[in-house]
């Protein structure tokens, strides 16, 4: 049987809380742990997590674990996605790839590019948007910086469509999947706020403001790739 505090790897076990009933007290450091071995194990040997970034982690944990007093105190809305903003290489990419190994009691989310999203429309049309907007749950890489979509002559601003389809899944989901349950998105992006909004117009910004809670690195943070 799973116990959502204990994360089974090959060669060990990590217990990165006591469980309490139905609740876990959370150990802050042994999640570090086991994000520190996780990461090595799919990033390299050359993986780790920076001190100047403690806060952004920090926020990721308390939302992906659903510590619902951190998120009061840290304005983390839990019936809202993620949207991690940042330089480019700060490390966006490779966290939202880990959070899905710490909550193995919660339905995965795929991360995917943006712009594999765009070129999969130029070859396939309509139903690309249908796939990635109106069921599923993903977290779309790189927002922001995908070309226009082009499917037999008519440019498409793919992404801006799919943001909108994500928006009812969220909130008025039994409109589009016939179901009462919320579905979230999580994005990343280089983009600021008005990036954001040149890209898509206002009406897709307005609706990334209802979909997502905004984490954001520090602007003077380095590439962490060099």
């Amino acid at each position: 049987m799973k116990q959502p505090h204990i994360l089974n790897e090959k060669d060990q076990d990590f217990q990165i809380g006591i469980l309490d009933g139905n609740i876990i007290q959370y150990d802050y450091k042994a999640i570090l742990g086991y994000l520190k071995y996780k990461g090595k194990q799919l990033f390299g040997s050359q993986f780790k997590l920076y001190k100047e970034d403690e806060l952004v982690v920090l926020k990721l944990l308390v939302y992906f674990l659903d510590v619902e007093d951190y998120c009061k105190a840290l304005k983390i809305d839990l019936n809202k996605g993620i949207l991690l903003t940042g330089p480019v290489g700060c490390g966006k990419t490779s966290l939202m790839k880990l959070m899905p190994y710490i909550m193995p009691h919660k339905k995965p989310y795929t991360v995917i590019p943006a712009r594999n999203i765009t070129f999969e429309f130029s070859t396939k049309g309509f139903e690309v948007m249908e796939k990635y907007g109106q069921n599923g749950y993903f977290c779309f890489d790189d927002l922001g910086v995908e070309p226009t979509g082009r499917y037999f002559g008519q440019d498409i601003n793919v992404m801006g469509e799919i943001i909108l389809s994500r928006h009812d899944l969220l909130c008025h989901p039994e409109f589009v999947s016939g179901s009462k349950r919320r579905i979230y998105s999580h994005c990343t992006t280089n983009l600021n706020a008005k990036e954001l909004e040149a890209r898509y117009g206002s009406r897709v910004r307005s609706r990334m403001r209802q979909l997502f809670n905004l984490i954001a690195f520090d602007q003077k943070s380095f590439d962490k790739r060099k």
